[in-house]
């Protein structure tokens, strides 16, 4: 499975690839710190954004991660970020995650098509056998929609790492894979054509 930049097209957002010109657009959004409390990353001003973004596109020159900036798709407006990480050859799996967006974005259509586009993608271009989602054991919220989305819970990993702020996080760990997959598809379509909250 070979990651290479792509841009996923859909009705609500544009995923498209990641580039350092994204930085002023992406600030403007990641300035907000809720953005970023259940993260491993502690962004707190426009230098932490930058390392974090020179981070993501170094993960993509090795061939490991592929990072997005999701822009609203009516007027390509930056309102957050996400990525394809955790590839490792020659095991056909990849990890959706690094996943933020801006508040007024949050409860709307934009991160769930986001997440059908990848899914989409992972399995009908790449050839996935399996997509991986984790989180902050304790974002309750971010749990709530992985499950929503139709991905299955797999457990706790404890004391699964330190965060830059210093907190020992557990992690959640979610998976879906391909035999599930026709059915979360149909599940999205279907959230995607009914009204939100």
């Amino acid at each position: 499975m070979k990651l290479e930049p792509v841009t996923l097209q859909g009705r609500h957002v544009r995923l498209v690839p990641m580039a350092r010109e994204h930085l002023p657009a992406l600030w403007e959004v990641a300035r907000d710190e809720e953005l970023w409390r259940w993260t491993w990353n502690a962004v707190r001003t426009e230098a932490d954004l930058e390392r974090y973004v020179d981070a993501a596109l170094r993960l993509q020159a090795a061939g490991t991660a592929l990072p997005f900036v999701t822009t609203e798709a009516a007027t390509g407006r930056v309102i957050g970020s996400t990525r394809f990480g955790s590839v490792e050859p020659p095991h056909p799996r990849v990890e959706i995650g690094w996943t933020w967006i801006g508040r007024p974005w949050q409860r709307t259509p934009a991160n769930t098509e986001a997440k059908f586009l990848m899914l989409r993608h992972a399995f009908d271009t790449l050839g996935a056998l399996r997509v991986e989602l984790k989180t902050d054991a304790l974002n309750e919220r971010s749990r709530r929609a992985m499950l929503r989305i139709g991905a299955r819970e797999e457990g706790i990993f404890r004391k699964h790492g330190v965060t830059e702020s210093g907190r020992v996080r557990d992690t959640a760990w979610y998976s879906i894979v391909d035999e599930e997959w026709p059915a979360v598809r149909a599940r999205l379509q279907d959230m995607l054509i009914r009204p939100y909250p």
